[in-house]
């Protein structure tokens, strides 16, 4: 296993609930010496995506892992802040159809709109912890894992506006067959190809 695809593999064992995969990931991860913050970071940002009892379980036995490792709060909650980076963090995923989202989504929520931002791309993206590409390629993971093809295809963008390659976004993507074959990897695969193929890349 390549040191640069842990984070994202954590991240998708914890959104399948492969626990015993989840453990030995990150017990991988302690001897590649990646840092406790950057597992903690991949985790927590996984509650958007996989619900607070899912992630709870997942950073549970993180410190399990690392029963010496101190926890404490490490950001603020400045509204203004997060609804100012989580505009920003938006923009960087969606670029010029960020309008056409937040009009999108305000049809049939504006509620999950504010929330969108504030909450999604302010107040968890807009942590630190990880690099904004580090964050986009764990998101990649769990989103092909889940196989959500529209949210996949827009986080695929984003870690491509984030300055990774298509190279690196497929290898993330084609690691996921470690949790469970390659039906697992070959959805993300798909959309994956379907974004080359739209930006004129194939």
């Amino acid at each position: 296993m390549k040191k640069e695809n842990l984070l994202p593999l954590i991240a998708a064992a914890s959104a399948l609930r492969k626990l015993t995969i989840l453990k030995k990931l990150i017990t991988e991860a302690k001897t590649y010496n990646i840092p406790f913050n950057k597992i903690y970071e991949a985790l927590l940002q996984n509650y958007l995506f996989i619900g607070y009892p899912s992630a709870l379980l997942s950073l549970k036995i993180l410190k399990e892992l690392f029963p010496d490792k101190k926890l404490k709060k490490t950001a603020d909650m400045n509204l203004y802040h997060f609804k100012k980076i989580g505009k920003a963090n938006c923009k960087k995923v969606y670029g010029n159809k960020y309008e056409k989202l937040i009009n999108n989504i305000k049809m049939f929520s504006p509620d999950l709109v504010e929330w969108l931002v504030l909450e999604g791309y302010g107040k968890v993206l807009g942590r630190k912890g990880l690099t904004f590409k580090e964050r986009e390629l764990c998101i990649v993971s769990v989103l092909s894992s889940l196989k959500f093809q529209d949210q996949l295809y827009s986080h695929i963008n984003g870690a491509f506006r984030a300055k990774a390659s298509i190279n690196e976004i497929q290898t993330v993507i084609e690691s996921i067959h470690l949790l469970g074959g390659k039906k697992l990897s070959n959805f993300g695969l798909g959309v994956l190809k379907r974004f080359e193929k739209e930006k004129g890349m194939l």
